[in-house]
């Protein structure tokens, strides 16, 4: 056989091997296409009408999954062999408080049921609090319904990635919480002298009069001084009111 025969040989078989390799990575990345397809978007919301409604607005967007819409989870399990394996669960509690005993417990199921599965809140409110309960509870994300169903979908596809979601506006509410905390605390730490500031860590750290003036290296009839003007500027009549209206005060 002479060199270009080889030379042909050697090219032939190359390009066998390269379109077996690309078929087999074709065939591979359409299995895992076919896999993430394979999933769906599962829709809780017990009003008939509105769960209908919801699940039109879902699938007329680029949501990539199919959306399947039952009134509680015990209708999922009698259909659940019918559908695809689920990718994100999406809980429509309306006006109701997630504080709810019905719906606490709700969210708790769901989350622990399905562990590997994220659990995503659709609520009408945006209150922190509930926002923060609902979090607490195991839920990956709470999605007010004030927002754009773009929102809403950008949020499932967050918490499918391993991200949690909460609303903007909670998260500037939570920074104002924090800001007027501190103007609070700087504010009550102004009514007293460095010494006495030093007295009011101590009382809230429980500590006795005897051990404050042995720490600060004074007398323990000062400390009892410092006290008293601590107790006038707080308008406490003992040191046990004193260390209570600390505590409430004055972040831990």
């Amino acid at each position: 056989m002479n060199t270009v025969a080889l030379n042909l040989e050697k090219h032939s078989r190359f390009g066998a091997c390269r379109e077996r390799r690309t078929a087999e990575a074709e065939l591979y990345a359409g299995a895992d296409k076919q896999n993430e397809q394979a999933r769906c978007l599962l829709l809780i919301e017990s009003a008939r009408l509105k769960r209908e409604c919801l699940r039109q607005a879902l699938v007329s967007h680029p949501l990539g999954m199919e959306v399947v819409a039952v009134g509680s989870i015990k209708e999922w399990r009698d259909e659940e062999e019918t559908h695809p394996s689920l990718g994100a669960i999406l809980l429509n509690i309306g006006e109701q408080d997630v504080m709810e005993n019905s719906v606490a417990e709700q969210i708790r199921e769901l989350s622990s049921g399905f562990r590997s599965v994220p659990v995503v809140v659709l609520a009408d409110s945006d209150n922190l609090e509930q926002i923060l309960k609902a979090l607490e509870y195991g839920a990956r994300g709470f999605i007010p319904t004030s927002v754009d169903i773009n929102v809403c979908i950008e949020a499932v596809a967050l918490a499918m990635s391993g991200g949690t979601f909460i609303p903007a506006s909670s998260v500037l509410a939570m920074r104002h919480l924090i800001d007027d905390g501190m103007q609070g605390t700087q504010h009550l730490y102004a009514m007293f002298t460095l010494r006495e500031r030093e007295v009011v860590e101590a009382i809230r750290r429980g500590k006795q009069n005897k051990i404050i003036a042995h720490e600060l290296k004074m007398c323990e009839s000062t400390v009892k001084v410092h006290i008293r003007n601590i107790m006038r500027k707080l308008k406490a009549t003992n040191r046990t009111e004193v260390a209570y209206k600390l505590s409430k005060l004055l972040p831990c």
